[in-house]
């Protein structure tokens, strides 16, 4: 038996935090959108299990889109929770070095800000420690607009503007095969969908948001070029929470490693301090937190933090990056691939959507708009 036809202008697959920012954007230009979610809540994936920071936008190369959407979202993020009550803190981060090799690296991370138009103060020891007392280290960065957001309270406020735009949000609705080749000569794209109502919904315009998933959901999709599925890594980090007191205000990061950037300390709304994450290459998606990671933990953050009672220290939870590359690979910049890269028309597919995805969210979305104008 066929299965019931629906139609639509724009279909959003994921409602993670960039999906619901970019169906936001699409519905409050006019477009009819429904958002399609595997899940049963929104933001069950990477934008649940991350840090929560709002990042000035300090390593990426210039001129990249993680560079320039991470300048931009991060503005536009400040102002968004401030007209929309969102919970944040424009709290700060020190980046800090341990060693004088360390140190040396410290003018280069410096120059590398400057370029993408993010102003770094350098410190010495002696400043450093009036401001973080329990730390030993020999200089470090101050980054002045790095913060902490309610990431959730930021997906329910999006979600709040989709529909208050008229837009949908499908749950329990999973993406089962997509055929595009219709759209390849001005056509609609077609969606198989399951859940408890399954259906063919087709709609002019697709964004395929899905996350960790984007990628797997190019192996049964029609009419989509082969040079344009990409191969996907994955790269868990895990959480250590941190039980008790301390004297923490600020953010503390040591420098960036291969992966990611490295164990650092951050802090949630309420003040509570966690680590993390870490990065371990793995073959499939798994989330579970080793025990024994702690270790690793306790001799990373002893490098800074010699005070660390590692009995506070508890696992957490992981999350999980899509990289596009492997391990020994270097940078790789997000990819939103519109009509211009593989030729069909009406779709746009984001792939490695990893760090600093959630602060560019509301960036991504308007340049997902203008790639589908």
């Amino acid at each position: 038996m066929a299965l019931p036809l629906l139609i639509a202008k724009t279909a959003v697959i994921g409602a993670g935090v960039v999906g619901l920012a970019v169906a936001r954007r699409l519905a409050q230009l006019g477009h009819e959108v429904i958002v399609v979610e595997a899940a049963g809540h929104i933001g069950e994936g990477i934008s649940s299990r991350n840090s929560e920071v709002i990042h000035a936008g300090i390593y990426y190369p210039q001129d990249s889109l993680k560079a320039r959407l991470c300048v931009a979202g991060r503005e536009q993020l400040y102002q968004y929770c401030r007209q929309h009550k969102v919970n944040v803190s424009n709290c700060g981060k020190w980046l800090v070095a341990t060693s004088d090799t360390q140190t040396e690296r410290l003018a280069g991370i410096q120059a590398q800000a400057a370029g993408n138009g993010v102003e770094l103060a350098l410190h010495g020891r002696a400043e450093i420690k009036k401001a973080l007392p329990e730390l030993t280290v020999l200089a470090g960065l101050w980054s002045p607009r790095t913060g902490i957001i309610d990431s959730h309270g930021l997906m329910l406020s999006l979600q709040g503007d989709l529909e208050s735009a008229g837009g949908q949000l499908a749950l329990h609705t999973p993406v089962n095969a997509i055929d595009s080749g219709d759209a390849a000569a001005g056509g609609k794209h077609r969606l198989t969908l399951g859940g408890a109502m399954p259906c063919v919904l087709e709609v002019d315009n697709l964004i395929n948001a899905a996350g960790l998933g984007a990628v797997a959901l190019t192996r049964n999709w029609q009419g989509l070029p082969a040079s344009q599925k990409p191969q996907q890594w994955y790269a868990r980090g895990v959480y250590f929470s941190y039980s008790g007191q301390h004297s923490f205000r600020q953010l503390v990061y040591p420098l960036p490693e291969p992966g990611g950037l490295g164990v650092h300390l951050t802090l949630d709304l309420a003040g509570q301090i966690r680590f993390g994450p870490d990065v371990e290459w793995i073959e499939r998606e798994d989330y579970s937190v080793q025990p024994e990671r702690k270790a690793a933990f306790v001799d990373a953050i002893r490098q800074w933090w010699p005070g660390l009672n590692p009995e506070k220290l508890q696992p957490a939870y992981a999350g999980i990056r899509p990289k596009l590359a492997g391990p020994d690979s270097g940078f790789r910049d997000f990819r939103i691939d519109g009509p211009l890269q593989h030729g069909v028309t009406g779709l746009v597919n984001l792939f490695g959507i990893e760090s600093p995805g959630l602060t560019a969210c509301l960036a991504i979305a308007d340049e997902v708009a203008e790639r589908l104008r």
